[in-house]
C-alpha cells in the first residue's frame, strides 16, 4: 500500500482564458463537478453514479489552483508566523485536492481505463513540479522554521507539535535548505522521475495483460480444475494470465511442463525486451535518484530515503539482511533436495527449475502433510472469509461491528460496502471490498482511503481493500486459496490501521507512518487467519456448511513452515536488488539491468539458481512506480514487528477484548503522531526481537 506524503503531491498550474464568456463557462462547469462538491452520500463516500473522466482534470487543476492561492496568502501574510496562519494553514490548503486525487487514483489502481491512464501520464510532472514548488519554497519554508525554532516556547498539544516537526523534517528531506540553483536542478530531475515512473507502471500493466499464454489443446491444461479452465476459456482458447510477481500461482496445477516453462518464461522475461521493454527506464531512474540524493547531500538513494524509517540507515538493512541469509540459504537449500527427491520419484529426469519448484512442492507437500490447495478451497468462499472471518476477528478484538450497505454507489460491480460501527453503536467509517481480479485493475493488493479521518476536518474515513483473487465463472461459487485469505487478512490490517486513525490532521492520521512501521499493522493481523475459534467460524464448506476438520486444520498449520526457504530467499532477493540499486553513487555506470541483478544477488550469495527475485527489476513495480524505492526491506523488518507482537498476545491471553484494545489505542490509533521504536515499545514493554519470526518460518 502506498503511504500519504505529509504534503499532497500536487501542482503550480492555472488554466488561462481569454475571455470573459470562458472564464464564466469554467466557473460554471467547476459548479456541476461532482469532485467539487460535497458530496450528499453517508461520510462523504464519493458518488460514483456522478463522477465520470472528464471530471478529473478539471477538479484537479481547481484543487491545485485553490492549494496554490492560500500558500501565496501565507507566504505573503505580514502577520508573524504561528501554528495556526502557518502550519494549519498549510496543512488545511490541500483539501480539495486531497479529495479529488483520493478517487482518482484508486480508480487509476483498480478499474482504469485509457483515458485515465493518459490523464495519469500528463499529471505525473505537473504534481511532481508542483510538489517541489511547495516544498522548495524559500519564504514558505522561513515561516516553518520560525513555528519549529519557537516549539520550545509554544503551548501546542503532543500532536499539533509532532505535526511542526513533521513539516519541518519533510520540507528539509526535500531540499528547502539548497541554494536556488541546487532547487531547480533537484525540480528538473523530479519531474523527469515522476514520468518515467508512470511510463514504467503503464508499460508494466500492458506487458502483464497481454503476454500471458494461451493454449488452444485443453488437454495442455491437465491439473486445472473445470471451474478454473472454464474461467479462462475464450473465444474456443484458454489463456492464463501473468500476475505481477515473478512466480505464477498457475505453475502449481501445471502437469504440462512445457505449459509451466512458457508460463515461467513470459513472466520473467515480460518486460525485458520489445515493445514493453523498461530495462531504460530502470537505468535512468536509478541514475537520476543518485544524482538527486547527491544534491542533497548524500552518498546515495537508500540514505537520503531511510531517513525517519525504524532502520534509518542503508547498514541497518544491510544488518538485517545478513542476519537472514545463512539461516534462509541453509532452508532452502534442504527444500531443493526434498523437491529433486520428489521429481526424481515422479519418474522425472530432469534437474529442479525455478518453474517446477511451485507444482513439485504441492507435491511434496501433499505427501508430506497430505495438504492439497484442492481440498483447501471448497472451505473458504470469499464473503465467509470476509465476514465470518476477518469481520469476526474485528468484532472479537475491538468491539466493532458490520452493516453491507447496498446503497452506496460503487466502481465496479464487483465492490462491496460496509458501514461499521463502534461498540457502543456509534459510526466509525465506511469499507470497500473489491476482492477480484481483472483487465483494468493492477497487481497485487493494497488499500487506501477515499475519505480520510480527520477531526479537523470532521471526516470519518472511507477505507477500500483491492485484492486479485480469480473470479470464478458466472454462477460458480468463489472459492480462494489460503494464501489469498491472507491476503484479505493483512489488507484489512492495513484497513483497521486507517479507520482507527484518531487525529486532528489528515496528514499525520492512519496509516501515514514511515515504510517500515506501516506493513506492521497489516502483516500482525494475518495471524488471526489460522486462529482456531477464528477459523472454525469462517471455513465453512460452501456446499454443506461443515465446519472445516480438524485433521484439515491440523495440516494447514503443520504445512506453515513448509516452503519457507523459497518464500524468505525470494523475497530477501528482491529486497536486496531493491536496496543494491538504490546504494549506488553518481559515478557507477549501469550499462545492463541484468548483468547488474546477477552480481547484486551474488555479492550477497543469493544467485540460488533454483529461487528467482520475487520481483525482477525490470518488473518490480514496488520500488520503479509504486513508492516504495529502498524501503522494500519494509516488508521483512513489519514482519519481525508483527510475529513479536503476536507473541506478546500468546502470552496474554490472545483473542480478547483487552488485548485487541491495548492494541488499539497504542498502536492502530496513533498514526504518525510519535517516534515508531518508542510506541512499540510502549505496547510490548520492550523492544522487538527476532526470534519470534525465525520461529514461525522455520528457521530456528
Amino acid at each position: 500500500m502506498k503511504k500519504s506524503l505529509i504534503l499532497v503531491a500536487t501542482l503550480v498550474l492555472a488554466i488561462s482564458c481569454n475571455t470573459k464568456e470562458a472564464k464564466k463557462d469554467t466557473k460554471a462547469d467547476m459548479v456541476e463537478n461532482p469532485l467539487l462538491v460535497k458530496s450528499s452520500l453517508d461520510y462523504g463516500a464519493p458518488d460514483f453514479t456522478k463522477i465520470k473522466n472528464e471530471h478529473f482534470m478539471p477538479a484537479i487543476l481547481e484543487g491545485m489552483k485553490l492549494q496554490n492561492e492560500t500558500i501565496q496568502k501565507i507566504v505573503d501574510s505580514e502577520e508573524a508566523p504561528t501554528f495556526e496562519n502557518t502550519i494549519v494553514a498549510l496543512e488545511e490548503s490541500s483539501k480539495t485536492l486531497d479529495n479529488v486525487t483520493a478517487v482518482f487514483y484508486g480508480l487509476a489502481g483498480a478499474h482504469t481505463n485509457d483515458e485515465i491512464k493518459e490523464i495519469q501520464k500528463e499529471l505525473a510532472p505537473k504534481f511532481s513540479k508542483h510538489s517541489d514548488d511547495i516544498l522548495l519554497n524559500t519564504k514558505l519554508f522561513a515561516r516553518i522554521k520560525q513555528v519549529h525554532d519557537n516549539l520550545e516556547n509554544s503551548k501546542l498539544d503532543a500532536e499539533s507539535a509532532h505535526l511542526v516537526k513533521e513539516y519541518y523534517k519533510n520540507f528539509v528531506k526535500a531540499g528547502a535548505n539548497l541554494s536556488e540553483d541546487k532547487k531547480e536542478a533537484l525540480k528538473k530531475i523530479n519531474s523527469e522521475l515522476a514520468s518515467l515512473s508512470n511510463d514504467f507502471g503503464k508499460k508494466l500493466l500492458d506487458a502483464s495483460k497481454k503476454g500471458g499464454v494461451v493454449v488452444t489443446d485443453k488437454e495442455k491444461l491437465k491439473g486445472f480444475s473445470e471451474d478454473k479452465i472454464k474461467s479462462i476459456e475464450k473465444d474456443g482458447s484458454y489463456e492464463i494470465q501473468l500476475i505481477n510477481t515473478t512466480q505464477q500461482p498457475s505453475l502449481q496445477s501445471l502437469e504440462n511442463r512445457e505449459v509451466r516453462k512458457e508460463l515461467f518464461e513470459k513472466s520473467i522475461h515480460r518486460t525485458d525486451g520489445g515493445e514493453y521493454d523498461t530495462s531504460d527506464l530502470v537505468k535512468k531512474m536509478v541514475t537520476l535518484r543518485a544524482k538527486k540524493a547527491q544534491i542533497l547531500g548524500f552518498d546515495n538513494y537508500a540514505s537520503w530515503s531511510l531517513q525517519g524509517t525504524m532502520a534509518n540507515t542503508p547498514d541497518k538493512v544491510f544488518e538485517m539482511f545478513n542476519g537472514l541469509i545463512p539461516g534462509s540459504l541453509e532452508k532452502a537449500a534442504s527444500e531443493v533436495k526434498e523437491i529433486q527427491a520428489e521429481i526424481n520419484k515422479n519418474g522425472g529426469d530432469f534437474k529442479l527449475t525455478p518453474y517446477d519448484w511451485n507444482h513439485y512442492a504441492e507435491k511434496v507437500r501433499k505427501s508430506k502433510y497430505n495438504l492439497n490447495e484442492e481440498e483447501v478451497k471448497p472451505y473458504f468462499e470469499v464473503t465467509n472469509v470476509l465476514e465470518k472471518g476477518v469481520f469476526y476477528a474485528a468484532t472479537k478484538l475491538y468491539g466493532i461491528t458490520f452493516k453491507k450497505r447496498t446503497d452506496i454507489p460503487t466502481y465496479h460491480p464487483d465492490v462491496v460496502v460496509y458501514e461499521i460501527f463502534e461498540e457502543d453503536g456509534s459510526p466509525l467509517g465506511l469499507y470497500y471490498g473489491d476482492f477480484f481480479a481483472r483487465d483494468s485493475k493492477r497487481g497485487g493488493a493494497w488499500m487506501s482511503a477515499f475519505v480520510k479521518q480527520s477531526k479537523l476536518r470532521n471526516q470519518k474515513p472511507v477505507i477500500y481493500n483491492v485484492c486479485n483473487s480469480p473470479k470464478p465463472a458466472e454462477g460458480e461459487p468463489a472459492l480462494i486459496s489460503f494464501d489469498d485469505v491472507e491476503t484479505m487478512f493483512h489488507e484489512f490490517g492495513h484497513a483497521l490501521h486507517g479507520l482507527f486513525g484518531n487525529q486532528t490532521y489528515a496528514s499525520i492520521s492512519g496509516t501515514s507512518t514511515s515504510r517500515d512501521f506501516v506493513e506492521f499493522p497489516s502483516q500482525f493481523n494475518e495471524n488471526w487467519a489460522t486462529h482456531p475459534e477464528v477459523l472454525n467460524n469462517y471455513a465453512l464448506h460452501y456446499k454443506t456448511g461443515e465446519v472445516i476438520p480438524e485433521s484439515l486444520l491440523k495440516k494447514i498449520k503443520d504445512a506453515g513452515t513448509f516452503n519457507q526457504g523459497y518464500s524468505i530467499i525470494e523475497n530477501l532477493c528482491s529486497s536486496n536488488l531493491d536496496m543494491q540499486w538504490h546504494t549506488i553513487s553518481v559515478d557507477d555506470t549501469i550499462e545492463d539491468v541484468a548483468k547488474f541483478e546477477e552480481g547484486a544477488l551474488a555479492k550477497m550469495k543469493l544467485n540460488v539458481d533454483e529461487v528467482p527475485p520475487r520481483y525482477r527489476s525490470t518488473y518490480f513495480a514496488h520500488i520503479f512506480s509504486g513508492g516504495y524505492a529502498a524501503g522494500y526491506y519494509s516488508y521483512l523488518w513489519t514482519e519481525m514487528l508483527s510475529h513479536d507482537a503476536y507473541d506478546w498476545f500468546k502470552n496474554n491471553g490472545l483473542l480478547t477484548r483487552e488485548n485487541g484494545q491495548k492494541f488499539r489505542e497504542q498502536v492502530l490509533s496513533k498514526g504518525n503522531t510519535m517516534d515508531y521504536a518508542e510506541m512499540y515499545k510502549i505496547f510490548a514493554g520492550r523492544d522487538p526481537q527476532a526470534e519470534p519470526m525465525l520461529k514461525a518460518r522455520g528457521l530456528k
